[in-house]
C-alpha cells in the first residue's frame, strides 16, 4: 500500500494547515481533546471546499468504550450511510463485544452501508483483548487501514507489537502508527518497525483571544480551560512530512 501520512483534525482551520503542512490525507472528527467524536456534516463540507487532499471521517457517537447501545449502533450506521453519501474518502469506525473482540457483525453492516468508502479501524483496536485475533477480523471484513499505539499509551512503548502487526498485515491491511507521533518518532519508529504509514495530531494549544475573562465558571471537563483552544500546527505536520519522505521514499510527487 502507498506511505500516507494523515493528520487529525477537528476544525476548518486546523484542516488548512495540516494540508499546508503536507498532509497526505486527513482524519476529521470533532471534539479531539476527549478522543474525538463524529463531527458535524456541516463541518465536513467546510473543510471538503477548502482543502483538496482525502477525507476520512471518525464515526464514534460519544468518548468512552466501543460498546455500543442499540441507539448508539442505530447513530453510527444513519452516520455512515450520511457521511458516504456526502463524499467521505473514508470511514474511522470501531465496534468492540463485551468479551473484548472485534464485533465482526456490527461491523459488517457498518462496512456495507459505506458503499465502497475506504475503512479505518481507529484505535478500538488498542483495547482489543486479541491484536491478532482481531488483526484477522479487520482482513475478513475487508477494512484496509488499522489505527493502533501497539495497544500502549504512546507508539514509542508499543514498538514491538507495532512490528509484528506491520508484518502480519502484509499487504491486505495498513498499519498506520498513531498516538505521540511527531517527526522524531517517525525516524525512529519507521526503522523498528518497517511501518510506512503515521497519524498524528500536530496539535498546539493557542490562547484565546478572549480580553474579559470568567475563569471560575468551566463549560466543560474538569482541568480543560475554556480559552486554550487546539490548533493544527503547520510547522509540525511540514516537520512530520519531511521526516516521512525521507523514511518512506516519499517526496514532491507525493504533493502534487
Amino acid at each position: 500500500m502507498k506511505p500516507v501520512l494523515e493528520v487529525c483534525t477537528h476544525s476548518v482551520e486546523s484542516a488548512v494547515s495540516a494540508e499546508r503542512g503536507g498532509a497526505m490525507r486527513l482524519e476529521l472528527c470533532a471534539n479531539l481533546m476527549i478522543g474525538g467524536t463524529s463531527p458535524d456534516e456541516d463541518l465536513f463540507r467546510m473543510v471538503r471546499e477548502r482543502v483538496s487532499v482525502p477525507v476520512r471521517v471518525l464515526l464514534r457517537p460519544r468518548c468512552g468504550d466501543f460498546l455500543y447501545t442499540e441507539s448508539e449502533f442505530e447513530l453510527l450506521c444513519r452516520q455512515v450511510k450520511r457521511f458516504a453519501a456526502l463524499g467521505a474518502d473514508g470511514i474511522v469506525i470501531g465496534v468492540l463485544t463485551p468479551e473484548g473482540d472485534l464485533d465482526e457483525e456490527r461491523m459488517a453492516k457498518l462496512i456495507s452501508l459505506a458503499g465502497g468508502c475506504g475503512v479505518t479501524l481507529h484505535r478500538a483496536f488498542d483495547v482489543c483483548r486479541d491484536p491478532f485475533a482481531a488483526l484477522e477480523t479487520a482482513k475478513r471484513l475487508g477494512v484496509d487501514t488499522i489505527l493502533t499505539s501497539g495497544q500502549q499509551a504512546d507508539c514509542t512503548a508499543g514498538a514491538d507489537l507495532l512490528r509484528a502487526l506491520v508484518a502480519k498485515a502484509g499487504e491486505d491491511v495498513q498499519i498506520l502508527v498513531g498516538a505521540g507521533v511527531n517527526a522524531d518518532v517517525i525516524r525512529d519508529l519507521q526503522s523498528k518497525t518497517g511501518a510506512n504509514a503515521f497519524h498524528l495530531s500536530a496539535k498546539r494549544v493557542e490562547n484565546s483571544r478572549m480580553q474579559f475573562r470568567r475563569e471560575n465558571v468551566p463549560m466543560g471537563l474538569p482541568g480543560l480551560s475554556e480559552f486554550s483552544l487546539w490548533r493544527c500546527d503547520e510547522n509540525a505536520v511540514r516537520a512530520a512530512r519531511e521526516a516521512f519522505d525521507a523514511c518512506c521514499g516519499t517526496g514532491q510527487e507525493a504533493r502534487t
